[in-house]
């Protein structure tokens, strides 16, 4: 298998997809012959043409129904949002358009094979305006698909999945990963499942679970954890929408304790779904309240960005806190 990125892996995703049909096309602020401000779209255009990979002007709402209009019309747009930051213009055609659009048919018309690809998170010093994870304001919306690869080759797999998907999806990509995250990816076209969560390490006694950029947090903690002999299960839940209920579910029935990282806000994050269904679900089996390690009830920081994020320790120590308690 090929050693690539995660910008090498999304690039070979959107190039395998343009190949395998005629009918997706890419396009967005910058995506062109520039390639996109991350180089996510390098060459697509020189490949397919500026028919199939274009720029747009800076207009989000106006990139959102655009796709809108070409996806109801049996076309696979993957339109780039350049950060999830900026999706919010979008959000009325997203949740209003987007979303709805099968149901207020009663399934005579549909978008789906719309993706919206957008870079989401911290630790690239962009302070309020570049760094936001905006994902809990989509997972409200019925008919909407949310994903969140964590390494190169989920994303691969992942974004072939979601432009193949009869579903609209928003792929949300953690740009912190873009180059830093390395590994083996294979060059021939595969998907991986939508909506299904991954164990990526067994244990005993706390069940640790994250997405996206997080995972590589999650992993310090674990280790820091395993030298005070403490055992932990860890999940990606890799979907925000749907999310794999029934697997984190089956773990803390194993472990009995559930922490639970992701860098949005606290307040009206995620983290807070998966604790009021988990606890519904395993309410006999815990031994400890359930532990949120999220980013603070402030905007972005771009001085104070080590002190806002989820980061390790803090969630090595609500390990400990469940484990202790």
């Amino acid at each position: 298998m090929a050693k690539m990125n995660m910008l090498q892996a999304i690039n070979n995703a959107l190039d395998l997809a343009m190949a395998k049909d005629d009918g997706v096309v890419c396009f967005g602020e910058d995506v062109g012959h520039f390639g996109g401000v991350f180089r996510a779209t390098s060459k697509l255009q020189e490949k397919y043409g500026k028919a199939r990979c274009f720029n747009t002007p800076l207009t989000e709402q106006g990139i959102a129904g655009f796709a809108n209009g070409m996806a109801a019309q049996g076309m696979k747009p993957v339109a780039e949002i350049q950060f999830a930051d900026y999706i919010f213009p979008a959000f009325d055609q997203i949740v209003n358009e987007t979303a709805k659009f099968r149901y207020r048919s009663g399934n005579e018309f549909n978008v789906g094979g719309l993706v919206f690809r957008t870079p989401y998170g911290g630790g690239i010093a962009g302070g309020h305006y570049h760094s936001q994870s905006p994902e809990a304001y989509f997972a409200h919306t019925p008919g909407l698909k949310i994903v969140v690869p964590r390494d190169p080759y989920q994303a691969k797999g992942l974004l072939l999945a979601s432009i193949a998907c009869p579903d609209p999806v928003i792929f949300f990509e953690p740009k912190k990963l873009y180059r830093a995250s390395v590994g083996e990816v294979p060059e021939d076209y595969y998907e991986l499942p939508i909506g299904k969560a991954e164990v990526l390490q067994q244990g005993k006694d706390v069940t640790v679970l994250a997405w996206g950029a997080q995972m590589e947090i999650v992993q310090k903690a674990v280790e820091m954890a395993a030298e005070q002999g403490v055992s932990c299960e860890v999940i990606d839940l890799r979907s925000i929408l749907p999310w794999d209920a029934d697997t984190v579910a089956a773990s803390v029935k194993k472990t009995g304790r559930l922490v639970i990282n992701h860098e949005a806000p606290l307040t009206g994050g995620f983290a807070g779904e998966i604790a009021a269904t988990i606890q519904k679900m395993c309410f006999l089996h815990l031994e400890s309240p359930i532990e949120r390690v999220c980013g603070l009830d402030t905007p972005y920081p771009l001085a104070l960005e080590k002190e806002y994020v989820a980061d390790h320790l803090k969630t090595f120590e609500a390990i400990m806190r469940s484990v202790n308690f």
